[in-house]
């Protein structure tokens, strides 16, 4: 007899969730979250989920509660008697502490593991982590999603003539060579200086752009301090038309005044995260459908990297 498979959703990012329920062909389960007058959450399954395959749907911004609300799902869950329980986490949040480069600091994307997995999740699902070593930290399987087939397809469905891809740090130059050969275009990266953190100083652009359509590759886009001195820099240099992408737009502080300020024409983003204010110059793809497919082929035990071949 086949496992009975459920989607449930926390109550970071519904319409993704929403989304993801729909292609796959079912409805979101029935859950009950709330706050008590005091701050603490509450959560309840309304339906029966014994000898189940769940799937919990919840991304971290902002990270207290939501990741407490996850936890408790997860601990709900498990207390309910199901089969399998997997967080779908489309952005993971503390990606970036992924080290102890300090003294005296924690490594937050560690604990995050330790948490989800002391919790009650049997597997992870997530979508271009910021730090692919953090895979490492887990001890239960976690598969990981990339957001480049939505931005592939809508590039070979929009084709920019005469471009380059923009790498805005190192860190980000592995994917950017990645979008550059799958769209058959050259590659240039910006070597840059951090002088504090969420402050970025432009240093150097390494490869031709000049008279060139730039296309910036990133993962997530934060305060946009990274991005936008990018932007600069490659206008400065005779770059024409600029556009960008990223899976995870977080867009903090005052990450909004300084994409409407800069030199970009189009910023792509993925509803991984629900922006907090619209944008004309901002244009979001759904990576539903991606998640969608990944749930099928977890819940039927078939390859998740199929999905990335081409």
């Amino acid at each position: 007899m086949d496992t009975p498979l459920a989607i449930f959703s926390g109550r970071s990012n519904p319409a993704l969730a929403r989304a993801i329920a729909e292609s796959y062909g079912t409805k979101l389960g029935d859950v009950t979250i709330k706050e008590f007058s005091d701050g603490e959450l509450y959560v309840k399954f309304e339906q029966s989920i014994r000898g189940e395959d769940i799937f919990i749907i919840q991304s971290t911004p902002p990270p207290g509660d939501n990741i407490m609300e996850l936890l408790l799902m997860l601990d709900a869950a498990k207390r309910a008697s199901v089969k399998r329980v997997t967080a779908v986490i489309p952005y993971f949040g503390y990606a970036r502490q992924d080290r102890k480069d300090q003294p005296r600091v924690s490594i937050g994307s560690k604990l995050m593991a330790n948490l989800l997995v002391e919790a009650g999740a049997d597997r992870i699902l997530t979508m271009d982590l910021h730090a692919a070593q953090i895979q490492g930290f887990f001890d239960i399987p976690l598969d990981h999603l990339y957001a480049s087939r939505a931005f592939i397809e809508h590039f070979k469905s929009n084709p920019i003539e005469n471009l380059v891809v923009v790498a805005p740090d190192v860190g980000s130059l592995k994917t950017s060579r990645a979008y550059s050969k799958k769209l058959g275009t050259s590659l240039a990266f910006i070597d840059k200086r951090r002088p504090n953190a969420n402050e970025s100083e432009i240093m150097n652009i390494i490869g031709d752009v000049e008279g060139k359509n730039v296309l910036i590759v990133d993962d997530l886009i934060d305060t946009a301090g990274t991005l936008t001195n990018a932007a600069a820099a490659m206008k400065e240099r005779g770059a024409l038309n600029i556009t960008a992408i990223c899976t995870h737009p977080i867009l903090s502080g005052p990450a909004y005044q300084r994409i409407e300020d800069s030199p970009i024409d189009e910023v792509l983003v993925t509803d991984t995260v629900t922006l907090r204010q619209p944008s004309d110059k901002i244009k979001v793809l759904s990576v539903a459908d991606i998640f969608a497919e990944a749930i099928q082929r977890i819940h039927t035990n078939d390859t998740i990297s199929a999905l990335f071949d081409n």
